[in-house]
């Protein structure tokens, strides 16, 4: 099925939803209860190499009706993978979230950890500030983003151990070697994060690290599937997160993998338990989700945010929702 197919059958679905269940929790301002859909039917990509550490990156954008060209400026969102997934299996959900109006960069790089046994594909903290000095490179050049692109908000996205990632640099931390080879500041322009089938945990101890995110928006979004990054240990990382605004959203049937274009992708560790969701429904469960969590902490959407806090969970019958505004 197309994106542009897929989009549409969901938006059908859930408008259909919010028709014959008669929706209970409703806004007393004029706020829809229907599921916000993508903001733009067309999104474009491009390959690019990160010039700080010689990354190479996939850039995923919103594309413009002509007449409109120019006119927004879209935050950055990094999506940070998981251990040994490569960038090509996050391309459905990259697409989905860049049509809610982001631009989603998905950069990959080779780590060796010996004293874990591990080489292969692994993120780390040093990712984010040489993504935003590409994002500057990127707009001062003749890209496709450079006239779309605000270098000013970064959000971040994340699975698995590229969620810890995420984590660790909103709360400004630096876990050696796990998340950080060296030293790491957060950076200002950093605003928000949502992250998939992820913890924060101490690699030494398995105690579970306090996030001082400082205000900054936090998303956990957890396949109740999922035998890898345990359901119970997102519960604990959402309550180590400092302050709100916070949303642990569980969807049901999915497992560590409903953010990838296939269950089980070629390279990390595969999820023994099967999922009990379409993939592609599960993929575009998981990036509306976040895009609309990001986009009503980051940009203010009123509608997204009474999506999020209100009718969401009823709307979406697989998803559940844990927040904290």
């Amino acid at each position: 099925m197309s994106f542009t197919a897929m989009r549409q059958k969901w938006a059908i679905t859930a408008l259909a939803i919010a028709i014959f269940t008669g929706v209970g929790r409703t806004s007393s301002a004029r706020t829809s209860t229907a599921t916000p859909t993508p903001l733009f039917e067309r999104v474009a990509s491009y390959s690019t190499t990160i010039a700080a550490n010689q990354n190479p990156a996939d850039i995923y954008y919103p594309q413009q009706p002509p007449k409109e060209q120019g006119r927004q400026r879209f935050p950055v969102a990094l999506l940070l993978p998981g251990a040994n997934v490569d960038k090509s299996s996050y391309s459905d959900f990259a697409r989905i979230v860049a049509s809610y109006g982001f631009v989603v960069v998905v950069p990959i790089q080779q780590r060796s950890l010996p004293q874990f046994g591990f080489t292969g594909l692994l993120p780390d903290t040093s990712q984010i500030d040489a993504v935003l000095n590409q994002i500057k490179i990127e707009k001062s050049s003749s890209t496709p983003i450079a006239k779309i692109v605000d270098p000013q908000k970064l959000t971040l996205l994340g699975h698995s151990a590229g969620g810890a990632v995420g984590l660790s640099a909103i709360g400004n931390l630096c876990i050696i070697p796990v998340t950080c080879e060296g030293s790491f500041k957060r950076p200002k322009e950093l605003v928000g994060g949502a992250f998939f089938g992820t913890s924060l945990r101490d690699p030494a101890t398995q105690e579970y690290i306090p996030i001082k995110n400082a205000g900054i928006p936090i998303a956990l979004i957890q396949g109740d599937r999922d035998s890898i990054a345990l359901p119970k240990r997102a519960q604990a990382t959402y309550a180590n997160i400092q302050s709100p605004a916070k949303a642990l959203i569980t969807v049901s049937g999915a497992n560590h993998y409903g953010i990838t274009n296939t269950n089980n992708p070629p390279g990390p560790i595969p999820d023994s338990n099967k999922p009990q969701i379409e993939q592609s429904r599960a993929v575009e469960t998981v990036a509306r989700w976040s895009a609309l969590f990001l986009r009503a902490e980051v940009l203010g959407d009123r509608q997204a945010f009474h999506y999020v806090y209100k009718t969401g969970d009823a709307l979406d019958r697989r998803v559940s929702v844990t927040s904290k505004q």
